[in-house]
């Protein structure tokens, strides 16, 4: 993929970002895209919904299922600005997701490079292919900065 049209899409995830830390909400911001159209858009709202699994990567899933009408997103690419959680990345599995796109390492919560790197067992029923790192700086200084708010 073209750089110019990877930066577009994590530019993207990476305004959900800054949109969930807006609204008190840890700063993640993810996009689904297929065929190089969004099809759809979350950030993190736990707080707001009072919903434990209201992560960006599982709000964008849901709307990107309701737009193409199907629970299987094959085809799609998922592009986040956290390397996602167990959560995330048996959802990612379960809904077929062809490419994830990460921002952002996670060495606490994180589940794909880090902790039970979901994709590497070998009973997960699907592995998307996983490319990290764009935008990693801009993620990581958003948690950053929001972490330091808080405390």
């Amino acid at each position: 993929m073209p750089l110019d049209h990877a930066r577009k899409f994590m530019d993207q995830a990476l305004l959900l970002a800054r949109e969930a830390a807006q609204n008190g909400e840890v700063p993640v911001g993810a996009i689904v895209v297929k065929d190089g159209v969004i099809m759809g858009r979350g950030r993190n709202r736990p707080l707001t919904d009072h919903d434990p699994t209201a992560h960006a990567e599982i709000i964008a899933m849901r709307a990107a299922a309701r737009a193409i009408g199907n629970d299987r997103l094959a085809g799609c690419d998922l592009w986040v600005t956290l390397e996602p959680c167990a959560m995330c990345a048996g959802a990612i599995a379960h809904a077929r997701i062809a490419r994830l796109y990460y921002a952002a390492s996670d060495p606490k919560g994180g589940a794909v490079a880090h902790g039970p790197r979901l994709f590497e067992q070998p009973t997960i029923h699907h592995r998307p292919e996983v490319y990290s790192g764009l935008g990693a700086e801009e993620s990581a200084l958003l948690l950053t900065e929001f972490f330091k708010e808080k405390r």
